[in-house]
């Protein structure tokens, strides 16, 4: 899990305000935090096959809203996904 700080830390950089926390940016850049520590996490327990399904899940809730900035909001889209360096 993310700690407190760290959320508030991307809310800050990718939000509109302090409590911020509904726009596809910050959840995408959320959602990217929380994919990175699990995939850690699966380096070191390969068979943990719950996780496994969470960051698959997590994967594909971030995947449905870059899918959404990419139809209706092009270059926030182009913006979020160079700043996270995900690639397309």
């Amino acid at each position: 899990m993310i700690t407190q700080e760290e959320q508030q830390k991307i809310i800050d950089r990718f939000g509109n305000g302090p409590n911020d926390t509904g726009t596809p940016e910050v959840q995408i850049a959320i959602f990217t935090k929380r994919i990175e520590h699990l995939t850690e996490h699966l380096e070191d327990h390969p068979n943990d096959n719950s996780t496994r399904r969470g960051l698959l899940d997590l994967v594909g809730k971030r995947r449905r809203l870059l899918n959404y900035l990419q139809e209706n909001e092009i270059e926030r889209y182009r913006t979020i996904r160079d700043e996270l360096e995900l690639r397309k």
